[in-house]
């Protein structure tokens, strides 16, 4: 049986809880640590959420050209459908549906590459440009500016707005006097 006296022993009377007394001295300093705090909080935020936003893009960017590679070896298939159909069209006696057949392959192909934002870079005729053409030659002519794509060797792809593939130009050049 527990008595009244057991109680009373095991408990100890509640203390408030001692009051902290800080000089103005020391409140300010607590005030600006917590400050710190906050800043350093704000600053390391800001840096993980820039952060995130740049890996954000880069996986955007690493999404849209990661086929690449691919892509180019696709182009130089499609050069050779290219001087395939060329071929069969000159050969004189050859079935014209085969050529037609061709025509269509390369058709599909092109619409293929463009559905994955491959477009065709426009040279002939066009003005020398350093990021989408590569010279092969030049040719002094009366027909054309100087500087201007007289003919295209090799046609020039873009992925996006990246140029994936340069194209092979002779360039005009004026004659000289």
């Amino acid at each position: 049986m527990i008595d009244d006296q057991d109680i009373q022993d095991d408990d100890q009377p509640v203390e408030p809880e001692a009051k902290v007394i800080l000089t103005a001295a020391e409140y300010d300093a607590l005030v600006k640590e917590a400050q710190d705090y906050k800043e350093k909080y704000l600053r390391l935020y800001a840096e993980f959420d820039n952060a995130r936003k740049r890996m954000e893009r880069e996986k955007i960017e690493f999404i849209k050209y990661a086929n690449e590679g691919l892509i180019l070896e696709f182009l130089d298939i499609l050069d050779d459908l290219h001087r395939s159909v060329d071929a069969v069209k000159a050969q004189a006696g050859t079935d014209p549906n085969l050529a037609k057949g061709l025509e269509l392959v390369v058709k599909r192909l092109d619409d293929v590459l463009a559905r994955n934002g491959v477009k065709v870079i426009e040279a002939k005729g066009k003005p020398f440009d350093h990021d989408q053409h590569e010279v092969l030659m030049q040719e002094e002519s009366d027909r054309h500016d100087d500087n201007v794509v007289m003919d295209e060797f090799q046609k020039g792809y873009k992925l996006h707005d990246k140029v994936v593939r340069t194209a092979k130009v002779k360039l005009a050049k004026k004659k000289s006097a």
